[in-house]
């Protein structure tokens, strides 16, 4: 079983409009709710490959009880911590030429009881869990490390954690050597505070996450693939993606491959990055099934060409 954690889940509604006309009233061609953040996404992801997987979230208000629904529907168990505040609601409108007008909320502030029945629930269902993901930004009233203070618990408790997060959360978590830390390129170059132009770049900046505390290191760098660094080796895999229709969740449906292929090794690198590239090739935030996964499109070598400029530089 895959354990999730979203300190700051979502209700994500998306318009799709014929244009963008600012200050007129705006009929929507379409529009639908999804549930939202990136711990809801890999649980998400976990369930469309028909794996248990089970979303800790504090949860509050209607939005949070329409949340909690929607991922039952989704035949995801959900362990909810309610709070005070209401559950944010985000809001993607698209036109028709496919560009995006994103606003995203700030969600509830967190009080410190609250923050601690969330860490509480974690180590509850700590027991039964394979891996427990932790993902994305902290929500107001949860310190910097509060991460770190997760990673603590649950290494306690005998489980296996991967971190997805950035800036000062991550850096925080890093002594508490989480098992694994899935920066995307930004993240990293941001992590060590430095700009990335190639795949030799990359590979110096997550060793140093290694250096600082990380026992693995799972890099997302967009079109060009991902890297691995952990107990196996250096890995690098890339596979094709013939049309993308959207990159949102992209990330998550890889480290939710990644976790369900036992989370370390070629072959949950392998995983993830053909997860990353169904699901680049799926609308909007949907998660890949198994039929979408292409496995022999997948390359995956420890022979990594160092000097090879990466499509996306991070600044």
């Amino acid at each position: 079983m895959i354990l999730t954690v979203t300190p700051n889940p979502s209700l994500d509604r998306t318009y799709e409009l014929p244009v963008l006309d600012r200050g007129s009233v705006l009929r929507a061609v379409t529009d639908r709710v999804d549930p939202g953040g990136k711990g809801v996404n890999v649980s998400r992801a976990v369930a469309a490959a028909g794996h248990r997987t089970v979303a800790v979230l504090p949860l509050g208000g209607p939005e949070g009880a329409l949340l909690s629904r929607l991922l039952g529907d989704l035949g995801i168990e959900v362990s909810g911590v309610p709070v005070t505040g209401s559950t944010r609601v985000n809001a993607t409108l698209v036109e028709a030429d496919g560009t995006l007008t994103k606003v995203n909320a700030r969600g509830p502030e967190i009080t410190g009881t609250e923050a601690e029945a969330l860490l509480e629930a974690v180590r509850a269902l700590s027991a039964d869990s394979d891996w427990i993901a932790c993902c994305g930004s902290l929500p107001r009233g949860l310190p910097p490390n509060w991460y770190a203070e997760l990673v603590d618990r649950i290494h306690r408790a005998g489980a296996r954690i991967a971190l997805d997060t950035s800036g000062a959360a991550l850096t925080a978590a890093l002594p508490e050597r989480p098992d694994v830390v899935k920066p995307n390129t930004v993240e990293l170059a941001e992590a060590v505070g430095r700009p990335l132009a190639t795949l030799g770049d990359a590979v110096k900046a997550a060793e140093e996450l290694c250096a600082h505390g990380a026992q693995a290191v799972l890099a997302s760098l967009g079109a060009d693939g991902q890297l691995l660094l952990d107990a196996s080796g250096t890995h690098f895999g890339s596979a094709p993606a013939d049309v993308v229709r959207s990159n949102v969740g992209a990330g998550d449906a890889s480290l939710a491959g990644f976790l369900a292929a036992g989370g370390t090794g070629p072959a949950a690198l392998a995983a993830a990055v053909a997860h990353g590239a169904a699901a680049v090739q799926l609308p909007g935030s949907a998660m890949p099934t198994p039929t979408d996964l292409d496995p022999s499109a997948v390359a995956v070598t420890a022979d990594i060409p160092l000097d090879r400029a990466l499509t996306e530089p991070a600044p």
